[in-house]
């Protein structure tokens, strides 16, 4: 060390300390690469997010077509949010989705290729977990179908039930929703129903058309899907039944051949029955975490995987609901928890 007190440079430690930088240098720097690699990686993903979007507007790759198929047949089947498909595609685009999405009408069932038990021969029930991936649903086997009735609000053309209420006021130990009403905007509190409704062989409700789409069961507990006249319906001694549609299956049949059947995804209700004259009752769940809901050709497959010779789609949506021993079995949509519903299928 100099008389001053200064280090000579050629202090080896005092010239690895003359070396150094600054703590701030450092800090400055790693800051610096951080952001370098945070701008990257978003970048990247910005890059990624407009390919994939671009491929789900215009590639003709099969998971493109699928997913935007889906996205166009899930938007337009809703009433309120139709414009997440007209926003991002056009008027004809969007019709030939639905077009290739369509079910096809196979006509009326054949009451005669059902060969029903016998009310009271045998009156087991089963429920059956069909949970798959994307949704959690549950189907209902009644092998006796002298047990399935149609059952109507009390209230009719004021207010609608729920299913725990029509359960109890019936009697009846399971219930899932049944055809279609008035839900203007979805505020109807579900007490109107639409096309015809008939209970125990009592015409409840009709509207003033020439023909109806029925789903109902005739005095020989033969579950009839078609399109009848008035006059067709008394003569053919239909005992029950609601109005929705489509079919999904007629005469072993299934009427959706290719596509998803063009309602999207959402949850699900139908009824069916099988040759040996069982009744099947579905009920799917959707529009939450953990199932998102499931096409018409889901419930199709579904169904025809049990066994039904006849299927018919009924209101789904935030109507979806299977009451069942006393409880609710399913977990319904609507944020406000089960709907009101002017009709029920039950099982006595």
């Amino acid at each position: 060390m100099s008389n001053t007190g200064i280090p000579k440079s050629s202090d080896p430690i005092w010239q690895q300390r003359l070396d150094r930088k600054p703590a701030g240098i450092y800090y400055y720097s790693r800051k610096k690469k951080r952001l370098r690699q945070l701008l990257t990686g978003m970048l990247s993903l910005f890059i990624i997010f407009g390919l994939c979007f671009l491929g789900f507007l215009y590639a003709p790759i099969q998971p493109f077509v699928v997913l935007r198929e889906l996205w166009v047949t899930s938007a337009m089947t809703t009433l309120n949010h139709q414009y997440l498909a007209t926003y991002l595609f056009s008027e004809a685009e969007i019709q030939k989705i639905m077009d290739n999405n369509k079910v096809t009408d196979l006509g009326n069932s054949d009451p005669s290729n059902i060969e029903t038990p016998g009310t009271g021969n045998n009156t087991g029930m089963e429920l059956i977990d069909i949970s798959q991936k994307g949704f959690k649903g549950y189907l209902l086997k009644i092998k006796d179908p002298g047990r399935v009735k149609v059952a109507a609000t009390s209230h009719l053309g004021k207010m609608g039930a729920k299913a725990e209420d029509i359960a109890k006021e019936n009697g009846a130990i399971a219930v899932i929703n049944g055809g279609a009403f008035e839900d203007p905007e979805g505020k109807g509190n579900g007490g109107q129903p639409l096309g015809i409704l008939i209970s125990d062989g009592h015409i409840l409700h009709k509207d003033p058309v020439s023909s109806f789409n029925i789903i109902g069961l005739n005095r020989d507990d033969v579950l009839v899907l078609g399109h009848y006249t008035l006059n067709q319906i008394k003569q053919m001694d239909i005992r029950d039944a609601v109005t929705f549609s489509p079919f999904l299956v007629v005469d072993g049949k299934p009427s959706i051949t290719h596509g998803d059947g063009g309602w999207g995804i959402a949850p699900r209700t139908a009824i069916g029955q099988t040759k040996e004259g069982s009744i099947l009752m579905l009920v799917i769940d959707g529009r939450q975490i953990g199932s998102l809901g499931a096409t018409l050709k889901d419930v199709q497959d579904i169904m025809l995987e049990n066994g039904a010779y006849n299927v018919a789609n009924l209101d789904g949506g935030s109507s979806t609901v299977l009451y069942y021993n006393g409880k609710i079995v399913n977990h319904p949509s609507s944020q406000y928890g089960e709907r009101h519903a002017p009709s029920f299928f039950i099982v006595k």
